[in-house]
């Protein structure tokens, strides 16, 4: 039974307050930043996909490598800061099309790996974004794990409908 896709995407994170008006600064978990110049409104919450609170936007900046957000009815530093640490999502419906050979994580975790010889490494438990590559977190039975990065030389197949990814381990990643 090929899992659901969840009610929400997760686009960002906000790691703190921008300024002394109620702006958040936002860390981008998406490959689309200007997605946020066509939003209206944003859902805010912790990330259980439960608990989000719609917040309408009154004005949108790319800040460096962040965004910064104001939201009707936050307009103070300390309203603001109190939002770190909370997620910013949109509806699934609202996802960006990715190209070919591209995934969203919700995609991603969960999946069974296997190397190129057939051996079951474990799931999929977490994505790790470093900048360079995301990294894959295989969590066997076991409880063991191996970091795998997501690069083509090592990332061979990932089949939605089979809900797998088959790997090639270069020296060193075990």
């Amino acid at each position: 039974m090929p899992r659901s896709t969840p009610r929400y995407i997760v686009i960002g994170e906000i790691i703190g307050a921008h300024g002394l008006r109620g702006e958040v600064k936002v860390a981008l978990e998406t490959s689309f930043p200007d997605r946020f110049q066509r939003l209206k409104s944003v859902l805010i919450g912790p990330g259980d996909g439960k608990a989000y609170r719609a917040y309408p936007m009154t004005g949108v900046r790319i800040h460096k490598n962040n965004v910064l957000l104001t939201l009707e009815g936050v307009t103070d530093r300390t309203t603001a800061e109190e939002m770190r640490g909370l997620f910013v999502a949109v509806p699934s419906d609202q996802a960006m099309p990715l190209a070919e050979d591209e995934y969203y994580v919700h995609q991603i975790e969960g999946l069974q790996v296997y190397t190129d010889a057939g051996e079951y490494l474990g799931k999929v438990a977490e994505v790790i974004f470093t900048g360079a590559n995301e990294v894959y977190v295989v969590r066997s039975d076991t409880g063991e794990e191996v970091l795998i990065p997501a690069i083509n030389d090592v990332i061979l197949d990932i089949n939605l409908d089979q809900e797998r990814m088959t790997v090639k381990l270069l020296e060193g990643l075990r």
